[in-house]
C-alpha cells in the first residue's frame, strides 16, 4: 500500500494528498499514518515543499470530516432519542442516556474535537457526535482545521525526518489505533453489562 500511496501522490502531487486525506475519513483502511509519512518523505527528496504536504493534509483531513459530520446533522439529536427509546433497550441504551451524552458534547465539544483529531481510532467518529449534537458548523471547522493541521505537521515531519524509514512511522501509530477502539469496545460492553445488572440491584 505504501509504494501506491507514493505513486498515487507522485502522480497528483499535493491534489493527491487532499484526496487520499478526504478518503482516508471515509475508508479507515487509508492510514493517516502511513500517507503523511511518505508525503513527507516525498518533500525529503525534492518532490514535493514540507509546508505544502502540511496543508494539504490538514485540508483534506478537515474535508473528509463533513460527510460524517451532516450525516450527524440528518440523523439529529431528536431521532436518535426517538430511536433509543424504541428500539435501543437491547443495547440498554434510552433517550435520556443520549440526552446526557449531548449534553457532555456541547459543553466539551470544541476540545473533544480539537484533541480527537489527533487520535487514531476515533479521529473522525467525531465528526457523527458533532453533527448530532449541532455543534456551529464554524466552531467544527475552525477546531478540525487546528487539530487536523497538528497532526499533518506531526506525521509529515516524521516522515520527512525519517526519510527511507518513514513507514516506521506506522508502525509505531497503528496501533494505539487499535487500541483506542478495543478500548471503546470493551468499555461500551462494560457500559451494557453494568446497565443490565442496575435495575436487579434496584
Amino acid at each position: 500500500m505504501a509504494e501506491w500511496i507514493l505513486g498515487f501522490m507522485n502522480s497528483l502531487g499535493y491534489p493527491g494528498i487532499v484526496l487520499l486525506m478526504i478518503a482516508e475519513n471515509l475508508f479507515p483502511p487509508l492510514p493517516s499514518e502511513l500517507i503523511l509519512p511518505a508525503a513527507g518523505f516525498a518533500a525529503a527528496q525534492g518532490k514535493l515543499n514540507l509546508m505544502g504536504v502540511v496543508l494539504a493534509g490538514a485540508l483534506g483531513s478537515v474535508l473528509g470530516t463533513l460527510p460524517l459530520y451532516y450525516l450527524g446533522r440528518i440523523v439529529n439529536e431528536e431521532r436518535l432519542v426517538v430511536w433509543a427509546d424504541r428500539y435501543g433497550r437491547w443495547l440498554t441504551l434510552r433517550g435520556k442516556d443520549i440526552r446526557k451524552a449531548d449534553d457532555w458534547f456541547d459543553r466539551h465539544g470544541p476540545k473533544a474535537v480539537l484533541f480527537g483529531r489527533m487520535i487514531p481510532g476515533i479521529r473522525s467518529l467525531l465528526s457523527l457526535p458533532a453533527g448530532m449534537s449541532e455543534m456551529p458548523l464554524p466552531s467544527f471547522f475552525i477546531y478540525s482545521a487546528i487539530g487536523s493541521g497538528l497532526w499533518a505537521t506531526l506525521l509529515a515531519g516524521a516522515g520527512y525526518l525519517l526519510g527511507n524509514n518513514y513507514e516506521v512511522v506506522e508502525q509505531y501509530v497503528g496501533p494505539i489505533g487499535t487500541g483506542v477502539v478495543a478500548l471503546l469496545v470493551v468499555s461500551s460492553v462494560v457500559w451494557i453489562v453494568w446497565r443490565r445488572r442496575q435495575p436487579q440491584a434496584g
